[in-house]
C-alpha cells in the first residue's frame, strides 16, 4: 500500500512538470529578424523587444540578417515553418525584403515592420518618419553655417529606407537654402570604420570646402568626427547624426560632436510587440505607428543620457 501511494505521488509531481512545460510552451511565439545586430541602434531595439516580451510572457525567437535581404527571407521562412505566432521585421531593403512579408502573409501569420519600411505593406508598422530626423539635422546645419557653405551627405545602407528618405529631407532643406552647396553624397553603410575612411578621402578631395557634414546615423557621424579630429579640421566642420547612441550623446555633452537627432527605439522595440501581441490576439491596432524625433544639442543632451 505504501510503494503504491509513492507511486501515484510520483505520476501526480510528473503530470504537474508535464503541464508546467505545457504552459510554458502556450506562450505567444514571436519571431524576430533584425537588420544587423553589430549596429547599435538594432542592439537597443532588441533589447527593447527582450525586456518587454519578458514582462508580457512572451516569447521571443530573435535572428540577425546581418544586412542580407536574402538571408531575412530565409528566417521568415523558417518561422513560418516553425508556426510562431507572429513575425517582427527590422527590414534590410524596402524591395528585397519585401518577399518576407509577402510569405508572412500569404502563410496567415502577421508581421509588424519595425524602424524600417518595406514596398510590400506589413499587417502593422512602428517606427518614425526618417524624412523628419533629416529636416531636423539639416536645418540646424543651416542654422549654424547661416545659410551658406559645403555639405557632404554620408548616406546609409543603400536601398534601405531610412537611407532613402533620409535622403529626402536633408535635400529638402537644401532646396529651401540655395546657399548650402552638396559636395558629395556617398554611402559609409551605416559602418563607423567606412566612414573614417570616406571622410578621409572626401578631405583629401574638397578640403576647406567642407563646412558640416550630415551623417544619417551616429555610427557614420562618429567615424566623420574621428577623422576631422585626426585631420586637425573639426573646429571649422559641423557634424550632425542621427540616433542618440551613448557615445554620440557623450560627444555631444563634451563639444565634440554638434548634434544628433534621438530616435526612439525603446519606443520602437516595446511599440513592435505590443502591436504584434495585439494581431496574435485579433484585437485592433494601428497600422503606423509613427514616434517623433528629437534634435540633441549640448543644450538639452543632459536629458537624454541615462
Amino acid at each position: 500500500m505504501k510503494r503504491a501511494c509513492v507511486l501515484l505521488l510520483a505520476v501526480l509531481c510528473g503530470c504537474g512538470r508535464s503541464g508546467d512545460q505545457g504552459a510554458r510552451d502556450a506562450r505567444p511565439v514571436i519571431g524576430v529578424s533584425l537588420l544587423n545586430l553589430s549596429n547599435e541602434f538594432v542592439v537597443t531595439l532588441r533589447e527593447a523587444m527582450a525586456s518587454h516580451a519578458k514582462e508580457l510572457n512572451v516569447r521571443l525567437i530573435v535572428n540577425d540578417a546581418q544586412r542580407s535581404p536574402e538571408r531575412q527571407v530565409q528566417q521568415v521562412e523558417t518561422f513560418i515553418a516553425q508556426r510562431v505566432n507572429a513575425i517582427v521585421l527590422n527590414p534590410c531593403e524596402v524591395e528585397a525584403s519585401s518577399p518576407a512579408v509577402q510569405k508572412a502573409l500569404a502563410a496567415g501569420i502577421p508581421i509588424v515592420n519595425v524602424n524600417s519600411e518595406t514596398k510590400a505593406v506589413p499587417s502593422a508598422f512602428v517606427g518614425s518618419r526618417d524624412e523628419e530626423s533629416a529636416r531636423l539635422g539639416m536645418a540646424y546645419i543651416a542654422d549654424r553655417l547661416k545659410g551658406r557653405g559645403g555639405v557632404l551627405i554620408m548616406e546609409g545602407y543603400m536601398g534601405q529606407a531610412a537611407q532613402i528618405k533620409r535622403g529626402e529631407g536633408a535635400r529638402e532643406v537644401l532646396a529651401k537654402n540655395p546657399g548650402l552647396r552638396l559636395l558629395a553624397a556617398q554611402t559609409a553603410e551605416w559602418d563607423r570604420a567606412k566612414a573614417v575612411t570616406l571622410m578621409e578621402n572626401w578631405l583629401q578631395a574638397y578640403g576647406s570646402s567642407i563646412q558640416a557634414v550630415f551623417a544619417q546615423n551616429d555610427e557614420m557621424a562618429m567615424g566623420a568626427l574621428l577623422a576631422l579630429e585626426r585631420a586637425g579640421r573639426k573646429k571649422d566642420v559641423v557634424v550632425v547624426g542621427v540616433d542618440a547612441i551613448a557615445d554620440a550623446l557623450q560627444a555631444v555633452r563634451d563639444g565634440r560632436l554638434d548634434a544628433t537627432v534621438f530616435q526612439d527605439g525603446l519606443g520602437q522595440g516595446r511599440g513592435a510587440i505590443d502591436a504584434a501581441l495585439r494581431l496574435i490576439r485579433k484585437e485592433p491596432v494601428e497600422k503606423a505607428t509613427f514616434i517623433p524625433f528629437r534634435l540633441v544639442t549640448q543644450e538639452n543632451v543632459a536629458s537624454f543620457i541615462r
